[in-house]
């Protein structure tokens, strides 16, 4: 460890701005922050090799630490290479009693997740880009940016199995300005997590399964205000995921999603492709609340392939009804397993917009016009 950090310094003191870790070698690694205060701009880190995390408690401090790779305040970042950053995950996972239950929805914040650490984060970072590496068997999140700015993701793998307790693939939270293309995920939770203070996302030519989906949320949890706005997700594949493309709120919260467009949207064997769900809850039972965070403004087009439980559920609040619901061109049909199962037809509630034919099953429970 002490030696990426002498290199990081010796990389920010100027002359070759990049650290690389040189391919056919593997490094043990434990917790570290990379502080971009003193650094030159556009720092390269360059992963051919493999870097492992530690595994033993001693290097973690008894899990006070909830970030294994850390770059915070970095300007002009480059983390890029074809090498692999492994966290070695399942020394984390066979510790929790969650482990083992992939339909089981888990937020954040619960206690036995919320010790074990993020794989790659990037803190309050501008003009970041995280290009061609795999990141894979995060106790956690695997690849995380938290107050960005400017952010490109593409020819990202991640990699972890579909039963890994909270592993989201990428984790966006409180950024702007961020595209994530031409990856590949596959993890225990969401393949990429929208969460409060994102706007301005675009998200294309993903694959993801399995894991939970793509999901917007859960915001507003504890009445806290949330916003999300003008996100894009086109062109992905979805295969044997729990949801498809989602958003999910908290009763009791405030604040908006808006303008929101998923179009071509292939889904295989997906739970339940299309979601809205203002009633999230991580528990077996939450208190019922008035207050919500209002859904407008989100259009599906081009959304194709198979379910095998609910092409559509859109469960919006009492208070403040989904408005601004658009649907086109959706043709969604069950699985053909020959189990005898009869999955479920569509589900709406206070959910409110227009669709415009093929609309296959039809969705004859979205309200026309406005609340």
């Amino acid at each position: 460890m002490q030696a990426f950090a002498d290199a990081w310094s010796a990389a920010c003191a100027g002359g070759a701005p990049t650290v690389l870790v040189p391919a056919s070698y593997v490094f043990l690694v434990g917790p570290i922050t990379f502080t971009g205060d003193s650094c030159e701009p556009n720092m390269v880190f360059q992963v051919d090799g493999t870097i492992l995390a530690h595994t033993g408690s001693t290097a973690w401090r008894s899990g006070v630490l909830t970030q294994w790779l850390e770059f915070k305040n970095v300007r002009g970042l480059t983390i890029q290479g074809r090498g692999t950053v492994d966290g070695q995950g399942s020394h984390w996972w066979s510790g929790g009693s969650v482990a083992g239950d992939a339909e089981m929805e888990l937020d954040s914040n619960r206690a036995e997740t919320s010790n074990r650490p993020t794989a790659v984060r990037v803190f309050q970072g501008a003009n970041v880009t995280v290009a061609g590496i795999t990141i894979r068997n995060s106790p956690r999140f695997h690849l995380t940016f938290d107050t960005c700015r400017a952010v490109e993701v593409h020819d990202v793998t991640v990699s972890s199995p579909g039963d890994s307790p909270n592993t989201d693939g990428i984790h966006l939270a409180g950024s702007v300005g961020v595209s994530i293309h031409h990856s590949t995920i596959a993890c225990g939770d969401d393949c990429i997590s929208i969460q409060d203070g994102c706007s301005d996302v675009f998200i294309r030519s993903v694959h993801c399964g399995p894991g939970h989906g793509i999901s917007i949320g859960g915001l507003g949890k504890g009445g806290a205000s949330a916003a999300v706005s003008d996100v894009t997700v086109q062109d992905v594949t979805l295969k044997q995921t729990m949801t498809g493309v989602r958003i999910k709120t908290w009763q009791g919260g405030s604040g908006s999603v808006r303008n929101v467009r998923f179009s071509g949207v292939r889904v295989s064997a997906v739970k339940t492709p299309v979601v809205i769900d203002q009633y999230y809850c991580d528990h077996t039972t939450c208190a019922n609340q008035t207050s919500a965070v209002a859904v407008a403004g989100v259009a599906y087009q081009g959304v194709a392939g198979t379910y095998t439980e609910r092409p559509v559920y859109l469960a919006c609040s009492d208070a403040a009804p989904c408005s601004g619901i658009h649907l086109a061109d959706v043709q969604l049909a069950p699985v053909e397993d020959g189990g005898g199962d009869h999955p479920h037809g569509p589900f709406c509630w206070k959910a409110y917009g227009d669709q415009v034919k093929p609309v296959e099953p039809p969705v004859d429970c979205l309200l026309a016009g406005a609340p």
